[in-house]
């Protein structure tokens, strides 16, 4: 569970056919990635540079920046990658942005992201950068706004494949499958600490809003 990209990582041949012995279901799909900066604009529409926090070692990364890039000019947007590894190349990349009412951040689905996201999230208080997260953890935990997989619906689909291999079935014939739950939460003290007033029609879409 929780690989943004099985067949760029290696874990298995297509998404189709894993082959070999592993199967499971994918974190994300790189549509995903384009749906992030669509709700950047529409929280903060003044936002016409985002700052995108990614993981070059990781397949998924180029990807997801991808879909940002062709996305960002319909919503009059440009974007600049930020190469993370470690907290030092996130904190030097977020603190290199000169301080703009125009400038806004978008953070990539990967682990580094997710095992960092207190030093993120306050950073971009610190900032004051409006900022979409892939995770719901992220704004829970202080974060404006999230878009991503439900992570409890795939435990939950998972316990169900593994029941089918215990059955006899084999990984090989389980394709591996795209989240079918999404969860946007957003962040209102957040929102109100930024001067951001949340459109409505974001918050009837929301599965979590946060006071």
């Amino acid at each position: 569970m929780n690989v943004t990209d099985p067949v760029a990582g290696g874990f298995v041949e297509s998404l189709s056919r894993p082959g070999g012995n592993a199967t499971g279901f994918a974190s994300a799909e790189y549509g995903m990635a384009g749906k992030w900066v669509e709700l950047l604009k529409q929280i903060a529409p003044h936002v016409k540079r985002a700052a995108v926090i990614r993981n070059p070692r990781v397949a998924s990364g180029s990807g997801q920046y991808g879909a940002i890039q062709a996305v960002a000019p319909f919503v009059g947007m440009q974007t600049s990658p930020i190469d993370t590894r470690d907290a030092g190349d996130i904190e030097r990349g977020l603190m290199t942005l000169a301080p703009s009412a125009e400038v806004g951040l978008i953070v990539t689905a990967n682990g580094m992201t997710l095992i960092h996201r207190d030093l993120i999230i306050i950073l971009a208080a610190r900032l004051k950068l409006p900022a979409v997260y892939w995770q719901r953890l992220f704004a829970t935990s202080g974060g404006l706004i999230s878009y991503g997989d439900d992570a409890n619906e795939q435990y939950r689909l998972a316990a169900g494949y593994v029941d089918r291999i215990l059955r006899g079935e084999k990984p090989a014939d389980l394709p591996v499958q795209a989240p079918t739950k999404y969860e946007l939460v957003i962040n209102l003290k957040t929102a109100k600490a930024l001067g951001l007033t949340v459109p409505d029609s974001l918050l009837v879409r929301a599965d979590e809003v946060i006071e």
